[in-house]
């Protein structure tokens, strides 16, 4: 089930981050890496400490400020291995039952597992589980991945083979960051590669990360991105590669590309492409494919802001800032009811009237989905004294919606479903309208190690 009131964004994916190191300091690491990887889900945040041949979990709603203020985290016990996860639902409710970790027991021991992505046969692995007697307290996918690795390291009677048993049953995309009561820290990309996952080491050990960004915030050196299929193994800091365990049983899909358009931070590397040189990339190819007559260029804060950097190179037009941006107002996708996100919009983004009064503004942002915050944005910068607005936008027409862990509204929802693009211009208020093509954000995107999932603008995941 998916939350009821949809954002006028894709929802982002969870962050998964865990450490295996040669010293007691897991939970403080873990929550700095949390941090870093706030961006990627606002619902919930949580971490799992090895100690003792125990696990201790600490999860709740939130932000990790606020699940993990100072007082909880000098009570978390020392540990040298750790899980963590931000949430952000693309299934299951918005509950505190469905916040990561999930520590899950089997007949001689207990697993935190940590999961990004979405699991699309997890309704049948559920109804399988519970004809063998287990029992589930939450509704997310990632529960019921939790509780298949459990199960099969207990028929398997190892914990390796059984993870790699579990993983090989799970459809979907998944990265996933999993600590056993024996300190070890085993890391699993599915084989398509739909979510990102990389590994990071130091002097005192190793770490595995959504972002690579939270890598080097944390002092880890990032040493390689986990390859599609991949499952690794870090214990006492030391890091082993297990190959390429799963077989490749869907169609190949590849990365998905909105971890370059909008999900990641600037700052972070993905399968060998800079996410920063992407964006940029992608404003570069808007303006040959659409350029404006206009007097400057600005770009929607924060996670379009370098490919107006991009687009302003390549048109000769100014780059100026336009919006004051309050830092306070959380990511307008995380409030409960469509009043309260236009209210925050609204708050969050203020035009600066003395940079756009009287000029033609060419103003750039990363998608259309419903088109409600585009045209609000369009409103304000007229309302600033701005003559036109000529929008461009860094990614296709949402078309398709999303199984693998993409949070798109439904089909008959997508504005580019229901309009032309003159006809979404209108709607909107902008004086015109470019989108970028396909293959043009595939060349932005040229140097990544993978292909690219472009399913959501074309219906297929084949990189062209």
């Amino acid at each position: 089930m998916r939350i009821k009131n949809k954002p006028d964004k894709p929802g982002e994916e969870c962050a998964v981050f865990g450490v295996s190191l040669t010293t007691d300091e897991a939970a403080g690491l873990t929550y700095n890496g949390l941090l870093s990887l706030q961006h990627r889900g606002q619902e919930g945040a949580g971490i799992a400490v090895v100690g003792d041949n125990n696990i201790y979990c600490h999860k709740e709603p939130g932000l990790v400020t606020e699940v993990f203020t100072a007082e909880k985290l000098e009570n978390m016990p020392k540990g040298r291995t750790a899980a963590g996860h931000t949430r952000y639902s693309t299934t299951g409710d918005s509950t505190p039952e469905n916040v990561g970790p999930f520590v899950v027991e089997y007949l001689t021991g207990r697993i935190a597992v940590s999961h990004n992505g979405n699991v699309t046969n997890a309704k049948e692995l559920r109804s399988e589980l519970e004809k063998h007697g287990l029992r589930f307290g939450a509704t997310s996918d990632s529960e019921v991945t939790a509780s298949l690795i459990a199960y099969n390291i207990t028929k398997e009677k190892d914990i390796l083979k059984g993870i790699i048993r579990a993983a090989g049953l799970l459809k979907g995309a998944f990265s996933l960051v999993i600590a056993d009561g024996r300190g070890r820290l085993t890391a699993v990309r599915d084989p398509n590669g739909f979510r990102p996952l990389c590994i990071g080491q130091n002097e005192t050990g190793a770490a595995v990360s959504s972002e690579s960004c939270a890598l080097s915030s944390c002092g880890f050196k990032t040493v390689r991105d986990v390859l599609p299929g991949e499952i690794i193994v870090i214990e006492n800091g030391i890091v082993k590669t297990y190959g390429i365990m799963l077989e490749n049983k869907e169609h190949e899909r590849g990365v998905c590309i909105f971890e370059y358009v909008y999900f990641a931070r600037p700052d972070s590397v993905i399968d060998g492409l800079s996410v920063y040189d992407a964006r940029y990339n992608m404003g570069a190819a808007l303006a040959y494919e659409h350029p404006a007559e206009a007097d400057v260029v600005c770009g929607v804060p924060d996670s379009v802001l370098d490919a107006a950097h991009g687009y302003s190179a390549v048109s000769g037009l100014p780059l100026v800032s336009v919006f004051t941006k309050n830092r306070y107002i959380g990511r307008s996708f995380i409030y409960p009811t469509q009043t309260q996100r236009d209210s925050a919009v609204n708050l969050k983004l203020n035009p600066l009237a003395a940079t756009v009064r009287g000029k033609r503004v060419v103003l750039v942002d990363d998608s259309i989905v419903r088109g409600t915050t585009s045209e609000r944005i369009v409103r304000s910068l007229k309302n600033a004294g701005a003559e036109e607005v000529h929008l461009r936008i860094s990614s296709p027409p949402f078309i398709y919606t999303c199984h693998y862990g993409t949070d798109i509204d439904d089909e008959k929802n997508l504005l580019a479903n229901k309009m032309s693009i003159d006809g979404i211009c209108r709607q909107i208020g902008a004086d015109s309208l470019g989108y970028i093509s396909v293959e043009g954000l595939k060349n932005a995107c040229g140097q990544c190690t993978l292909p690219l999932c472009t399913a959501c603008f074309t219906g297929n995941g084949t990189y062209g």
